[in-house]
């Protein structure tokens, strides 16, 4: 995985997505900055939720799941490691 692939990449969500009814906003650290693109989930999703990217669907447009993963900085973008 390269950091131009957005697949795997966990994320924040800026605009809720509504599940089938319509789409959201996730903000992505990739490319060496933070770059937003359409985000797409099964079930709605609140705005400030983490996730998880599963598939892209080309231009810009991403689909996502709920993720909890309680080492990971949403301000940075970034995982962080052991914190003992």
């Amino acid at each position: 995985m390269t950091d131009q692939n957005p697949i795997g990449k966990i994320g924040r969500l800026t605009l809720a997505t509504r599940g089938a009814d319509g789409p959201g906003q996730v903000e992505l650290t990739i490319r060496g900055g933070r770059e937003t693109y359409t985000a797409w989930s099964a079930q709605p999703l609140p705005t400030m939720s983490t996730v998880l990217v599963v598939a892209d669907r080309g231009g810009r447009v991403l689909d996502v799941e709920s993720w909890l993963d309680l080492n990971f900085d949403s301000e940075t973008g970034k995982t962080q490691r052991g914190s003992s």
